[in-house]
């Protein structure tokens, strides 16, 4: 879809300049606040079942283990100083403009699976959705995140493939600041897999 392709190119691009001085401010505090590097590179299943590197703003320790967000049970542990806060607004997820812009992401679909969420990469090749390019936001994410169990999140998901559209896309990209300043169905800490997933 070269239409939704550019769509994504363009906003992505005017969203990096509208932003960078929040995003340099956000990079400043982490590194004055930690020793940790300011991105986190997480292994991420993308279109096609392609592994890509996708950046986020570090809110866990270097130790924290690679675990999804539903087996994740002592995150606290490990958080970065402004972690939590970062998490709680989904500001963590900025940089993830920049894999929108070199094609890895879109704004909205399927959220990127962890490298080693084995179950859920296979039971989306089964249903086809693997085929679609993963988004900074979907219909799963708007519609319960972290609260939902994995089978409904697939439901959506399935849904979105089948109902896709810039029209669609645009109804889940209006609904996600209200989803995430609800902060419905979003773990008040997580793992180093998502924030908004």
């Amino acid at each position: 879809m070269v239409a939704k392709r550019v769509f994504d190119l363009v906003l992505a691009v005017v969203l990096i300049a509208v932003l960078l001085p929040l995003i340099l401010v956000l990079a400043l505090s982490i590194k004055v606040s930690s020793r940790e590097p300011i991105l986190h590179w997480s292994k991420r299943v993308g279109k096609n079942n392609k592994l890509f590197l996708m950046p986020k703003f570090r809110t866990m320790r270097l130790d924290t283990p690679q675990l999804a967000t539903h087996v994740f049970s002592n995150a606290e542990d490990y958080l970065t100083p402004l972690g939590h806060f970062l998490r709680r607004a989904s500001l963590d997820e900025l940089p993830q403009l920049w894999s929108i812009v070199v094609g890895d992401l879109s704004f909205v679909g399927p959220r990127p699976a962890l490298f080693n969420q084995n179950d859920l990469v296979a039971l989306r090749t089964a249903q086809g959705i693997h085929l679609l390019a993963p988004g900074l936001t979907g219909w799963a994410q708007v519609n319960g995140r972290d609260e939902l169990p994995l089978s409904v999140k697939l439901q959506y998901d399935h849904e979105y493939l089948l109902r896709q559209s810039f029209i669609f896309d645009l109804k889940i990209m209006v609904m996600t600041p209200f989803a995430v300043l609800r902060g419905e169905g979003q773990h008040r800490v997580q793992g180093q897999g998502d924030s908004f997933s």
